[in-house]
């Protein structure tokens, strides 16, 4: 069986990382690639650890959440290949000649992934847990940015639809001026009678 290649630290992270539960995780088969352990055996020490990984920390999805995560997961991978070289990075979904997964699987949260590190223990889970810390800060700076940026939109709509209001009511009092004078009635040529009895 081929063995997967171990992310380095100059790989990016971000598209590892994906929404489940309105909470931003990263998978079970991309956390033990990082950490340089076999998804098993990163579940199975997960397992013996189940004290450490409360519901906000670690979560197994369920098949609909996996199917939804399916359609984030190609989305993020497309957006990088597009921008760098395929890294030998495998799609945590996709199936080996054996049948693919078994198992559902399990989705970690920042707090998580550093729990998992923990109680890995190995030099590398240290280095790859501080990694994974800083992608998750940058996410969460990218969404402050964002939110900023989308009240200032929010703020200039509100002040040009003010503006708009009050420029609609200059031109309407305006119009009335605008409007050429009324014509004089012009005399007609000829000879009129005054009053006709």
């Amino acid at each position: 069986m081929p063995s997967r290649k171990p992310a380095s630290i100059h790989e990016s992270l971000e598209p590892l990382i994906l929404v489940a539960r309105d909470q931003r995780v990263i998978l079970d088969a991309d956390l033990a690639r990082l950490y340089g352990v076999t998804t098993k055996a990163f579940n199975q020490a997960v397992k013996r650890n189940t004290d450490r990984f409360p519901e906000d920390f670690a979560f197994q999805l369920t098949k609909s959440e996996t199917s939804c995560l399916r359609s984030q997961t190609v989305t993020s991978r497309q957006k990088t290949s597009a921008t760098q070289e395929d890294n030998g990075n495998p799609s945590q979904f996709a199936t080996s000649s054996r049948g693919g997964r078994r198992y559902l699987p399990w989705a970690f949260t920042e707090h998580g992934a550093v729990m998992a590190a923990n109680i890995l223990r190995s030099e590398r889970a240290v280095q790859m847990s501080i990694f994974v810390v800083r992608a998750f800060v940058r996410l969460r700076e990218h969404v402050a940015a964002n939110q900023a940026i989308l009240k200032r939109l929010a703020e200039i709509d509100r002040t040009l639809l003010e503006h708009d209001s009050a420029l609609l009511d200059v031109y309407e009092k305006l119009l009335p001026l605008l409007q050429p004078p009324p014509d004089d009635p012009k005399r007609q040529i000829g000879f009129h009678s005054k009053g006709k009895a």
